[in-house]
């Protein structure tokens, strides 16, 4: 074993950039190994079938799932870019519109929440700030996992929401608006260099739920980093996942590094400018995705015109349909360029 010789571990930072590198690799083997495993089964299977042994219903499910795993090795396979392995970081905010926005943002939350325990994600809450009436003003997930933020990529921009307002005395149709943004998690093994100097900190009460200290205690922190070459504000960072500002401020630096690595890896892609096209105005005309309650039931994306008319799953976190016909689709635009 490669960590067990002699001297693996006398320069750490190189021993764990070579353990994350070998971890990279395992997944391609370990879905190789999978795929192989299951077509094994497969043959045998089919060979107790001609003997009278099996159903050809039970052939017929073990064939699909050698299809699905071999369909999804072949989908992780577009997803070369070094950033795509990594997990991420998403920030949810909503748009004009109060209590209705942040209702809608408060319900993205949990869509991309149960989305990520579904994939089998450690996802972690590393900022909420809760609305006046209901919903949220912004909040902070953390993913952690291969292959995180190569499909929550799929996600950024603004989402759309028509439904009967449950606010509404008057129970009209609102139109609701939130975005949606994501950067890859930097683990150890990224080095980025951060100047203290353009870092400024402050602090604040948790808004969320916690121990006794949540509201009496300010553990919460904001970062910002305002550096010559980054218009004002700068980057601004929250966090409020620990009830230790110290573990906070360690998190928010994790953060800070985590976007200032999207920023390079944009610039070496030159692909900053469709990044930034991203930001779009949260408003009408500007969304990536619709969701409609009301009157009929219909969730559609405007970038690809993958639609499902099962909401209520959708809103469950039923989301990989619509991130794999996106990334397919930038695939074969980047293949055309």
């Amino acid at each position: 074993m490669l960590s067990a010789q002699p001297g693996f571990w006398d320069n750490p930072k190189e021993a764990e950039k070579t353990l994350h590198e070998l971890k990279a690799k395992k997944i391609w083997t370990t879905g190789y190994e999978q795929v192989q495993a299951a077509l094994s089964d497969l043959e045998t299977l089919q060979e107790f079938y001609e003997e009278g042994e099996a159903e050809a219903a039970e052939v017929d499910a073990e064939y699909h799932k050698v299809l699905q795993l071999l369909e999804d090795l072949e989908f992780k396979r577009m997803l070369s870019n070094e950033e795509d392995q990594l997990g991420a970081i998403m920030e949810i905010n909503p748009g004009a519109g109060g209590t209705e926005s942040q209702d809608w943002a408060a319900m993205l939350l949990r869509m991309y929440t149960m989305w990520g325990e579904k994939q089998g994600y450690a996802v972690k809450q590393i900022n909420y700030q809760p609305g006046e009436t209901a919903g949220i003003k912004s909040a902070t997930l953390e993913f952690d996992g291969p292959f995180a933020y190569g499909y929550l990529k799929a996600e950024i921009g603004v989402h759309r929401l028509v439904r009967i307002s449950p606010f509404d005395a008057g129970a009209r149709r609102h139109t609701s608006f939130a975005s949606v943004y994501v950067y890859p998690l930097v683990d150890d093994s990224i080095q980025i260099d951060i100047n203290p100097a353009y870092i400024r900190w402050d602090t604040f009460r948790s808004g969320g739920a916690g121990g006794q200290n949540v509201n009496k205690v300010e553990t919460a922190v904001r970062l910002h980093y305002t550096p010559p070459e980054l218009e004002p504000p700068g980057i601004v960072v929250e966090c409020q996942e620990e009830r230790s500002q110290l573990k906070n401020k360690e998190k928010a630096m994790k953060m800070l590094k985590s976007r200032l690595y999207q920023l390079e890896v944009a610039k070496r892609n030159e692909a900053r400018d469709a990044i930034e096209s991203q930001k779009l105005k949260i408003d009408f005309g500007s969304q990536i995705r619709n969701y409609v309650l009301h009157p009929y039931k219909l969730v559609k994306d405007a970038r690809t015109g993958v639609e499902k008319t099962d909401v209520q799953k959708v809103l469950d976190g039923d989301l990989m349909d619509f991130m794999k016909a996106w990334l397919m689709s930038a695939a074969d635009e980047q293949q055309d360029k």
